[in-house]
């Protein structure tokens, strides 16, 4: 069972069901259990031709599978070394099943060689071997049961997004924040945007302000990771004056606008991540201060393993990924929903900007768990 998406209106969609396909030699079939779906996702589909997210999954022309991350189960395999029940953590279509083969199968995962995701940025291609993970240890270790499927929730919906803010907090770091005593973060209530602003906070070198629509801007104070919060149709009440680097995860156009013509000179980067509005992309005009520039984390992540060497990144990641969910429970609450009309519910939610920022979804196309 996939979930397909219409490429030039991600509105309109179907499920498509069709036989579960046998493994060749050296492949293995995974059985998709549970995957995490956030705005984050919808700025794979807004961005796939561009970015090349439609790549990964391919479907019949028109159509694509929109990636997620999640946990799978190892459901028939050729691969020595890999054996069924097994379960793994990585990439995955918003499907039931993917094939894949594996290749450099270690005791921590393997990376899917497949023809058609061997230009791809690798990182997308890493599946994590759930018993033998090296972020979060502890989840095999001290948990079973309703726990361990409860923290793995957390860690489906937080990991993929919190890894990105990581990375931007540390790149971010690695200019000087571009010589800025302020950071402002558009969809301030996106969980990639809350993650940077835990990180940036946590550290305090330098002040924090979230834009965000007014209906989430109670929330959004709440978490207390902000110094300060804002409606996007306040942007004019901040000082101007004050170096500010800016974080773009809506992707609005004319927020990205109010923001470059407030800040103009004083405006000393502007960094975009995401797409939360995903409709609003177009930007009129030319903009004063520096040209918005895009921050695509697979490219740090090869920088980073190149300074620091193997597995150092994931480490440093997961450390903080385990002390941002330990927050994160305080304000986010998990809702899990399995089968066809689930999904499709969700995906809308999502998609519309419906979704509460309070609320995370893990979802599965399988009726039965």
């Amino acid at each position: 069972m996939d979930l397909l998406v219409a490429r030039d209106d991600l509105r309109r969609f179907r499920f498509d069901d069709a036989p579960v396909p046998e493994p060749g030699p050296g492949e293995a079939r995974l059985r998709i259990t549970s995957f995490a779906l956030t705005a984050n996702n919808i700025t794979y589909a807004a961005f796939g031709d561009i970015m090349s997210y439609w790549g990964f999954f391919p479907a019949e022309p028109g159509w694509g599978r929109i990636p997620v991350w999640g946990f799978a189960t190892v459901d028939a395999s050729n691969v020595e070394g890999l054996v069924s029940g097994e379960r793994v953590y990585g990439y995955f279509p918003m499907s039931t099943h993917l094939t894949v083969t594996p290749d450099r199968l270690s005791a921590t995962g393997f990376v899917d060689a497949s023809s058609h995701r061997a230009a791809l940025p690798p990182v997308y291609n890493r599946y994590l071997r759930v018993d033998a993970d090296p972020v979060l240890p502890d989840r095999a270790a001290d948990q079973a049961g309703d726990q361990a499927r409860d923290q793995e929730g957390y860690e489906a919906l937080l990991r993929p997004l919190f890894t990105t803010s990581f990375l931007i907090d540390d790149w971010l770091d690695d200019n000087a924040l571009f010589g800025a005593t302020q950071v402002v973060i558009t969809s301030a209530s996106s969980k990639t945007a809350l993650g940077l602003a835990f990180l940036l906070s946590k550290h305090r070198r330098c002040r924090v302000v979230g834009l965000t629509s007014p209906g989430n801007e109670a929330f959004v104070e709440g978490v207390g990771y902000f110094d300060g919060v804002v409606a996007y149709d306040g942007i004019d009440g901040l000082a101007n004056d004050v170096p500010t680097v800016l974080v773009d995860i809506a992707g609005d156009g004319a927020v990205l606008a109010d923001v470059h013509r407030h800040f103009a000179e004083h405006l000393l980067h502007s960094c975009r991540v995401g797409a939360t509005h995903w409709e609003d992309l177009h930007v009129d005009g030319v903009l004063p201060g520096p040209a918005p520039a895009m921050f695509f984390a697979p490219d740090h992540i090869v920088r980073r393993h190149t300074d620091w060497g193997p597995g150092v990144l994931e480490q440093r990641a997961g450390d903080a990924l385990g002390q941002f969910i330990a927050s994160a429970r305080d304000w986010l609450t998990i809702t899990e929903a399995h089968g066809e009309d689930a999904v499709a519910a969700a995906y809308l939610d999502v998609l519309e900007g419906r979704a509460r920022p309070d609320r995370g979804y893990v979802l599965s196309l399988e009726t039965v768990q």
